[in-house]
């Protein structure tokens, strides 16, 4: 009896121990992650181009990774490509997908699959650090209270986020719903329509200001910078602007450090380059450019050691990185930093043609690289991508039969083991759309200025159809309408067909 005991207990042990083994040696689904940058232009990396400023860690990545020449945010501004990018669905669907106040509510339905929903799904930890700008709460929110719903409610398990952008108040950090180090003896309030009375503005206030607001950028003054919006109480939250960088790759790394032993997906969304541009003390005059250089500069270094801390942990291997912007650069949009003056022989658009807020190309084409050491082999690839495929290529990955709305699975291509990216796509600026397909750019009639004169910008609004053949006049120079008659009916049928009834417009035009 002994005997017979002593034997099944060892082949229970051997039946353990081989199990074990087993499942250590099957191997954790890839870790994802996306760096998203903010106002990033195709020309501002020296991968794409830039001969002014050099980029080597965002180099690096392009080097060994695969760099797309024709890779689409969904839009020319933030907020609507961040919903593109988390939904795969165009934001023009959805009528409040455009840029938010800091205090508007959360535009994404809280019942609507995303990428880190699905992700969670398939056994991922997901986390966002960084820029979230797609809106907080329900309305009339408290932020002396946990603020929900926001990025927990609609997939993050965690969350490390500022709720708009830079220069837009609440100039507070805020952490799975809760502003972080706020005093209940201070509170915090925060109003877009009038100021709290007794609370200093850039507008009448120029003495508490070290950068000189341009283009509205006048309301409550923080760290010597004046806003967009009202704030009363809440010190003890408030950020430093120069630390940001730094507080954002501390929070990014952590999260690499505390989730490395599981599957996760970070959403590493910087504040750079967007206004105001506040590099820290190591970086002020590291490009001769001014502060949108230097944090440009910044945001390279930032990338460089968040990318160490992947090798460090024995992750990056196993980790799919993708690398892109959310819309075309600006230069001057809300201070007076000599940006402009100091803008020399560079050119953030490169050689497209806009920028930010713009239907020409260089208001969604922006920088976009994939990289998985080992796995992906470098490459250049001139595929037509967008970052509304992530969703579905995602899922492929981590075999989940979840699929955005207007999502493609474009895994193999942005693995580089194809060229056969997208046919067409509908670009998006500040809710006018145009259409990409094949080589060919159409951009609608829209009535407004040519040029945003604010920002220095052409808007790509015309009386008339504009046609461009990407393949003979990438800057978009020569509207080619009148010749292509076949051509732009072709395109117009198309856009009508993938807009729906969502455009009106259009069909109370005639061509000519």
């Amino acid at each position: 009896m002994y005997k017979i005991t002593f034997i099944l207990a060892a082949f229970l042990m051997l039946f353990s121990a081989c199990g074990n083994q087993q499942k250590q040696e099957e191997p954790q689904k890839p870790n994802i992650v996306v760096i998203y940058l903010d106002d990033l232009g195709y020309g501002d990396v020296s991968a794409y181009g830039a001969t002014e400023i050099k980029t080597p860690n965002f180099d690096k990545l392009a080097e060994g990774g695969v760099r797309f020449t024709t890779g689409y945010a969904s839009s020319a501004t933030c907020t609507p490509s961040r919903y593109a990018l988390l939904t795969g669905e165009y934001p023009w669907r959805n009528q409040n997908a455009k840029i938010l106040p800091g205090s508007a509510p959360l535009i994404i339905d809280t019942a609507k699959i995303t990428i880190p929903k699905m992700l969670k799904e398939q056994g991922y930890h997901t986390g966002i650090v960084g820029k979230w700008h797609l809106g907080l709460g329900s309305g009339n929110v408290n932020w002396n209270e946990r603020v929900a719903p926001g990025p927990n409610e609609v997939g993050f398990d965690y969350s490390f986020i500022m709720a708009a952008t830079q220069d837009r108040t609440p100039t507070v950090f805020l952490e799975n719903g809760y502003v972080v180090g706020l005093s209940p003896d201070d509170p915090l309030y925060v109003n877009y329509q009038k100021n709290f009375e007794g609370e200093p503005t850039g507008l009448d206030n120029p003495g508490l200001m070290k950068m000189r607001w341009f283009n509205g950028h006048n309301n409550s003054i923080h760290n010597g910078i004046p806003r967009i919006g009202f704030q009363k109480g809440g010190k003890s939250a408030m950020w430093v602007d120069e630390d940001m960088a730094d507080d954002f790759l501390t929070k990014a790394k952590n999260y690499v450090k505390e989730h490395k032993n599981e599957p996760f997906f970070l959403y590493y969304a910087l504040q750079q380059p967007h206004v105001p541009r506040t590099p820290n003390a190591r970086f002020v005059g590291t490009s001769g450019m001014g502060p949108r250089g230097d944090v440009i500069i910044e945001a390279d270094w930032c990338v460089g050691e968040f990318i160490k801390t992947l090798e460090e942990e024995g992750l990056l291997d196993n980790t799919l990185v993708i690398f892109s912007s959310d819309n075309g650069p600006v230069v001057n949009d809300g201070y007076y930093d000599d940006s402009v003056e100091k803008l020399g022989k560079h050119t953030p658009w490169g050689p497209l043609r806009g920028g930010k807020y713009s239907l020409f190309e260089a208001g969604t084409r922006v920088p976009f690289i994939t990289y998985w050491k080992g796995k992906i082999q470098p490459a250049v690839s001139d595929a037509m991508v967008s970052q509304l495929d992530l969703f579905s290529s995602f899922a492929k990955l981590v075999d989940s039969d979840k699929r955005g709305p207007d999502s493609e699975d474009l895994l193999d291509v942005f693995l580089g083991k194809s060229q056969e990216g997208r046919d067409e796509i509908v670009l998006e600026a500040t809710s006018r759309t145009a259409l990409r397909k094949g080589n060919w750019a159409m951009i609608p009639p829209y009535n407004g200025p040519a040029v945003n004169k604010m920002v220095n910008i052409e808007l790509g609004n015309s009386s008339e159809f504009q046609l461009y053949n990407l393949n003979d006049d990438l800057g978009q120079q020569k509207n080619v309408a009148a010749e292509n008659p076949e051509k732009l009916k072709e395109m117009v049928d198309l856009f009508e067909k993938l807009r729906g009834d969502g455009y009106k417009k259009i069909e109370q035009l005639e061509l000519k």
